[in-house]
């Protein structure tokens, strides 16, 4: 089953009551709190405060979007962990590495997998599952490499956040979500032009587009978040209206 998500960062000037109002005004059924602002790792405290107020709102944590990099210049993934587990979220998305997988180094590469390996070793002992974002200058930036990089640290519980590539094409997209699907976790949601974020449009425009993305993720079993990212303008009314989109493709319209 289709669930539908909000990414924090979308709204990183926002406090985190704010984001849980606005949520819940969009008939949005959880939140991914991303940990640049709103639950920064190694506050604890705030993380379980941030865990417990999404709760009390009906809300789910869905994930923890930590941008760890999963490198030796990241240092130790503890702090990432335990404030995933205070705040209660099952998953923790992170970026492979901070090179692109044509120019960096093979060094570079073992680097990334072993420390890919540690954090998603040391995740199973609270029980988080560990994610790779598709994304530019990382070692997810294409179909191979990313899928690549999944056997290169064979751990089974690695997976994949899917999203469309920025400035990609339609049919590629569709492509590299049916090869994603075995090992998918959740799908960043948007509708952006070939510039990407700042050629952010409104969802409805790409609604069909949206159609058969979300037909594709259907084809498995399993509850998993479709998450907003990024809206026009940064703009919470312009969420409101994506919300209401993304319900009726999920849900259908005389649900949304």
């Amino acid at each position: 089953m289709l669930h539908t998500g909000l990414c924090s960062v979308t709204f990183r000037k926002h406090a985190t009551d704010e984001l849980i109002d606005l949520a819940r005004k969009g008939g949005i059924e959880g939140i991914e709190w991303g940990g640049d602002v709103h639950v920064p790792p190694g506050d604890l405290e705030n993380a379980r405060v941030v865990g417990e107020k999404t709760a009390a709102a009906g809300l789910s944590v869905c994930s923890y979007g930590s941008y760890y990099r999963c490198d030796e210049e990241s240092g130790s993934p503890a702090e990432v962990l335990e404030t995933a587990d205070a705040l209660g979220a099952p998953i923790i998305r992170v970026w492979a590495g901070r090179q692109d997988s044509e120019t960096a180094t093979t060094e570079y590469r073992a680097e990334v997998v072993e420390c890919l390996r540690r954090i998603v070793i040391a995740a199973q002992e609270f029980d988080i599952t560990i994610a790779l974002e598709y994304h530019g200058k990382t070692f997810t930036d294409t179909q191979e490499s990313a899928h690549k990089l999944l056997e290169e640290v064979g751990l089974p519980g690695l997976r994949l956040f899917w999203q469309p590539r920025t400035g990609g094409v339609f049919e590629n997209d569709l492509v590299e979500l049916e090869a994603a699907l075995p090992h998918l976790a959740h799908v960043h949601c948007f509708n952006w032009g070939p510039e990407g974020r700042k050629d952010a449009r409104p969802l409805l425009d790409g609604a069909a587009q949206w159609h058969q993305f979300l037909d594709i993720v259907c084809k498995i079993e399993g509850d998993r978040f479709v998450i907003l990212e990024f809206v026009k303008d940064d703009a919470p009314e312009q969420f409101i209206e994506d919300a209401k989109v993304l319900r009726s493709l999920i849900n259908g319209p005389a649900k949304s």
